[in-house]
């Protein structure tokens, strides 16, 4: 089992610690950090979505037209657009940038977020709609005859596509969502499915849910962890900079100058399970297993991609195999400081963990 990078290319400079300076969309940021992804030797970047932000699809197209090798995960909340439509836009990219493209599944877990997109459904209605939208996106890629569908949500009569995806496995379908309805939708149609960095006990449980939901259908997904690494020369020196990021992101916090983050919407406890896991996570220690730690998870109520792995780059890499060994073969890592912490991750963490991937897969091959 190979192992694959993913980065973050934001809309802006801006992170828990970095208050955003500039436009909403600020070009020399975007094609500095997919240039530096690109030399890093990640595999993908993500393009976010959120109800009040930029179009992914649109900051897309304009990451792939300042690259050549660099593929992209287009974040893509089901719903708001037809999925014959969906499925078009999305295979047109993929052919204009020699099947680059995958697309990221965020059915969405916040009412008050859905609401500003004008979506009122329950959080088991939106998986269920995204289920029927999902039926169809690979229909419109797959089907060489016209196709119907009728479905609560959606009604479909004599679909047909022109474009097709590249290739002959179509688009990769990441999918993400913790709930069990999320599972039991990710289980028909992820190709990956995508967790936030939990304890070592977390990902196997989750791992062996999406597997069962999967294994129903037939399937075999393969599964990405999302992770903010911290890294130094020495552990002392790792743990002392993610002390400074907490005091950083309290800071920023203190002056209201954070990024818009989702508990605004709803404070208090979240509504997605993701972030509920989390902050469980955090309840029960700042450094858990090895060296993940919690504090900007519990700081920030957990939205989104918080927690960290600290440590020299070999003790990370060493953390992050052993994700690897519980079934994770792709990892989705950004840092507190985005542009300088894509850089170091491509000098001293990516080739570790390739490396230490290559050395297990060859014991395993020696062993059989």
């Amino acid at each position: 089992m190979s192992v694959e990078f993913i980065g973050f290319i934001g809309n802006h400079n801006a992170s828990e610690t970095i208050a955003r300076q500039g436009p909403v969309i600020d070009r020399d940021f975007i094609r500095a950090s997919a240039a530096i992804h690109e030399a890093a030797g990640f595999d993908r970047v993500l393009l976010a979505f959120h109800s009040s932000t930029p179009d992914s699809l649109f900051v897309g197209q304009y990451v792939a037209s300042v690259t050549r090798r660099l593929k992209l995960m287009l974040a893509h909340r089901p719903g708001f657009t037809a999925p014959t439509l969906a499925a078009r836009q999305l295979a047109t990219l993929d052919h204009l940038t020699d099947g680059r493209i995958a697309v990221h599944i965020i059915t969405g877990g916040n009412d008050r977020e859905l609401e500003q997109d004008g979506d009122w459904l329950t959080k088991d209605e939106r998986y269920a709609r995204t289920r029927e939208y999902l039926d169809i996106v690979r229909q419109e890629w797959s089907s060489e005859t016209p196709f119907d569908y009728h479905g609560d949500y959606y009604r479909v009569k004599g679909a047909l596509s022109d474009i097709k995806p590249t290739g002959p496995e179509g688009i990769p379908v990441y999918f993400g969502g913790s709930s069990p309805a999320a599972i039991d939708v990710a289980g028909q149609h992820a190709d990956v499915y995508a967790l936030w960095g939990e304890t070592y006990d977390q990902v196997a449980q989750t791992i062996a849910a999406v597997r069962a939901s999967a294994a129903r259908h037939g399937r075999k997904p393969r599964f990405s962890l999302s992770l903010r690494p911290i890294l130094a020369e020495t552990e002392d020196a790792a743990w002392a900079k993610a002390a400074r990021i907490l005091e950083q992101a309290k800071a920023l916090r203190a002056t209201g100058g954070e990024p818009r983050l989702v508990n605004k919407l709803n404070p208090g406890q979240p509504q997605n399970e993701g972030s509920r896991r989390l902050l469980a996570a955090a309840a029960q220690g700042a450094r858990l297993d090895k060296r993940l730690w919690t504090e900007i998870a519990a700081l920030t109520g957990a939205n989104g991609n918080s927690t960290s792995l600290v440590g020299t780059p070999d003790q990370v890499a060493e953390a992050m195999l052993d994700y690897y060994r519980l079934g994770i073969s792709t990892f989705l890592i950004r840092g507190f400081d985005p542009l300088t912490d894509a850089l170091q991750y491509g000098r001293e963490l990516i080739p570790r963990v390739r490396a230490l991937v290559a050395s297990e897969l060859t014991s395993s091959h020696a062993a059989e």
